[in-house]
């Protein structure tokens, strides 16, 4: 089955500045380095060195809960489109980052792997319209996403 999944599209082209700033997550697929956390958000800043500090926060288990966060960096690798990084908390560690899926305002962003294992529905807000929620799962469908692995973000 693997074999005849096309390789995983990314948008056409992403404005690195516009992409900077706040994104609260909306939806996930499950993975041990988030296990416990809610009200999940990553912070993106861009470097004077041209490469993006990474700020992901949590708390741990309730909005009362113990924040936690972790610190890293990111880099394009695909300067034609912008939209394939790379990020890494732990270096030499490093994994890939591709945006999918991005509202033309940037005001929510699908950030993928290229062997779909990973998969995160970003907004701006920390709350998304419901039809623009359905509307990305049905374009993850087309990109050949299970999204019946996805779980909603506790808020």
């Amino acid at each position: 089955m693997k074999d005849t999944v096309p390789p995983l599209q990314v948008v056409p082209y992403v404005d690195i500045s516009r992409y900077t700033g706040t994104w609260y997550e909306i939806a996930r697929y499950p993975h041990k380095f988030q296990a416990g956390c809610i009200e999940s958000r990553a912070t993106y800043t861009l470097r004077d060195d041209g490469k993006i500090s990474v700020l992901n926060e949590c708390y741990e288990d309730s909005e009362r809960g113990k924040l936690r966060s972790a610190k890293g960096k990111a880099w394009v690798v695909d300067t034609k489109t912008n939209a394939k990084l790379k990020v890494s908390f732990f270096w030499p560690f490093s994994g890939a980052y591709w945006i999918i899926d991005l509202g033309k305002d940037y005001e929510y962003a699908v950030i993928g792997h290229p062997d779909r294992k990973y998969l995160w529905i970003l907004s701006r807000t920390k709350e998304m319209d419901e039809s623009v929620y359905e509307g990305i799962l049905n374009r993850l469908k087309e990109q050949y996403y299970d999204i019946s692995r996805l779980i909603r973000t506790v808020k």
